[in-house]
């Protein structure tokens, strides 16, 4: 059986030592694989992320329970500097990318020195291999790029620094819906489903709420809105 590359048991986090933002989050993400963390805004999926890459502090947040484990190490509360050099990166939803720089200065600024450039030039090819769009906006600001492009911009950004886990939230923000093999899906702090990508497209609730679909029609903003989340969503 394969080890999972990161797990999390049964973790919590606490905002101001007093908001209990996520409880009881047990996930595990395997090698070579794609996990989404699926849910509504305030669900919950940006703290956790935060929680495995070490950037809660910088809310005043803290893991108070449970655990996380990376490659067999134990990483929660861990400094985000600790993390990034182990192999967890981190694209947050904000501030993506630095607006004053052109895109190959966005792409030299995240790499450690230390790195050797044959290593660092190599990873520059790949990230452009990844985004070719990219190659031809060499020279263009970053602030001067559509959403689109800033974001194919921020997830090069984090491949350029070698991660063995990248985290990315928002991750279709701007792009094509991206493809993942398995998902879990976030609520009030909680994992209240999860399952393969083709089970949550069929689960009838996923149709309902977060995609908007009943019996096959597409359904209002409104609608989905209003919707109330029914009990077997437990079952």
């Amino acid at each position: 059986m394969t080890q999972a590359l990161l797990t999390i048991e049964k973790l919590e986090v606490v905002y101001h030592r007093a908001i209990t933002a996520v409880q009881g989050i047990t996930l595990a993400v395997e090698p070579g694989r794609i996990v989404a963390l699926l849910g509504t805004n305030g669900a919950g999926k940006s703290t956790t992320l935060r929680a495995i890459s070490g950037f809660l502090g910088i809310d005043d947040a803290r893991v108070t329970e449970g655990a996380i484990t990376f490659k067999g190490e134990p990483i929660e509360n861990r400094p985000p500097h600790e993390n990034t050099r182990r192999g967890v990166v981190l694209v947050p939803e904000r501030d993506k990318v630095f607006p004053n720089l052109t895109v190959a200065e966005n792409l030299i600024a995240p790499v450690p020195r230390t790195t050797p450039a044959i290593e660092r030039r190599r990873r520059e090819a790949l990230a452009y291999q990844f985004f070719p769009r990219l190659s031809d906006l060499r020279n263009r600001i970053g602030g001067l790029l559509s959403g689109g492009e800033r974001q194919m911009l921020a997830i090069a950004s984090g491949l350029v620094c070698g991660p063995e886990l990248l985290l990315v939230d928002e991750l279709s923000l701007g792009l094509a819906p991206d493809i993942a093999d398995y998902g879990y899906v976030m609520e009030n702090g909680r994992i209240v489903l999860d399952g393969t990508a083709e089970r949550l497209r069929e689960h009838p609730d996923m149709q309902e709420f977060y995609l908007g679909r009943k019996h096959g029609e597409r359904r209002s903003y409104r609608d989905v809105k209003q919707y109330r989340r029914s009990r077997r969503w437990y079952g």
